[in-house]
């Protein structure tokens, strides 16, 4: 064998590593996210959008989205805004409760508690640029005690989670998010929606 077939054949195998690395890290960096995207779809699929839907219980490796808290119940919220703003209202009996909207790729977008929410229930509105527009002409009467989320995303869920410090306490903890609302803003519901990406 020459020489030069020697060199050529180790370039190769120095090649041939060097783009099985990429792929490597490439799938390690991208399987993640397909993952969470893939449990968020999944999630999509719980029931009607502009609801809250209770999720089981937590248990080891049967979690409806990754790294749920075992000691919280949770409540799931998924929407889009070409359906109009959604306006989000709920009083849970928890000495801790946390909200936090996320885009339609399981990305946070904006989170709050009850600590800093003001009057430790949740008052908000979530809505597009185009149709804070429209609001603003016509704003509902309590529109200062709500909370205003302008986005530029299409679609979204919100996930309400509440601390559950006992046994007797998680019936009161699952009843308050059984009775979160997540429902359309009638107002400012003519303004179309972003487009996905935007």
């Amino acid at each position: 064998m020459s020489r030069r077939l020697l060199v050529r054949l180790s370039l190769y195998g120095l090649a041939s590593l060097f783009l099985a690395g990429i792929v490597h890290i490439f799938v390690i960096l991208t399987v993640p996210g397909h993952v969470r995207a893939e449990a968020f779809a999944r999630l999509a699929r719980l029931g009607p959008d502009r609801s809250f839907h209770v999720l089981p219980a937590v248990a080891p490796g049967a979690e409806a989205l990754p790294m749920l808290d075992p000691e919280m119940s949770h409540a799931l919220c998924w929407f889009r805004l070409a359906d109009g703003p959604v306006r989000l209202s709920a009083s849970v009996s928890s000495p801790f409760w946390s909200m936090a909207l996320f885009n339609g790729g399981g990305e946070v977008v904006y989170s709050l508690n009850n600590r800093t929410s003001g009057s430790g229930e949740l008052a908000m509105l979530v809505l597009s640029t185009a149709q804070l527009s429209i609001l603003r002409e016509n704003p509902p009467d309590n529109l200062d005690e709500l909370i205003v989320i302008e986005t530029d995303q299409a679609e979204g869920f919100v996930l309400l989670r509440a601390f559950v410090g006992d046994r007797p306490a998680a019936g009161l903890v699952r009843d308050g998010l059984a009775g979160a609302r997540c429902e359309t803003l009638a107002s400012a519901s003519t303004a179309p929606a972003p487009t996905p990406g935007g």
